[in-house]
């Protein structure tokens, strides 16, 4: 899902430098993907690199989460769902990073994107932790699997053990 996000927030940009009196490519440039554009805007300020997010970021992420379904290795899966979902909070922290700030007295505001670019955000953010918890859970079942195997391994030699003390 991230790496749709960030191709379509990637090709919208594109498409914008083609057509930059379009309406609808502004609207959805600025509302639907809104939050790609302040992260773009924070990265650059780091690293002058254009497409840095898609290129950079998503693209790598992807390979190596497709890398680890077709050779079936766990770990580059599992690297790659821990590196997505820090990427998805990036993009939240980039999100609250643009908001112009004041001081005064509250319990500090959050800004929250309205309409599409909420959907897209909690879409992002809803993916990469869900993936992010089933690769726990299976992690969790794989460690669980070796202990009963152990266990079952250690169990004729502990009844020896146990019969010849």
């Amino acid at each position: 899902m991230l790496f749709a996000a960030t191709l379509g927030a990637e090709l919208a940009a594109l498409a914008l430098q083609y057509a930059p009196s379009s309406e609808l490519l502004w609207f959805v440039n600025l509302r639907i993907f809104g939050i790609f554009q302040r992260s773009h805007a924070l990265l650059g300020s780091l690293v002058g690199i254009d497409g840095l997010q898609f290129f950079g970021v998503a693209l790598p992420l992807f390979l190596l989460a497709c890398l680890g379904l077709v050779v079936r290795a766990r770990p580059a899966f599992t690297i790659a769902t821990h590196l997505s979902a820090g990427y998805a909070g990036f993009l939240v922290y980039a999100w609250q990073y643009g908001v112009p700030t004041s001081a005064h007295a509250s319990l500090g505001p959050v800004a929250v994107p309205t309409g599409a670019g909420l959907y897209v955000m909690a879409t992002i953010l809803g993916a990469c932790l869900l993936s992010f918890a089933i690769t726990h859970l299976l992690y969790f079942q794989a460690v669980g699997q070796e202990i009963c195997a152990l266990a079952r391994w250690l169990r004729p030699r502990w009844t020896i053990a146990s019969t010849a003390a």
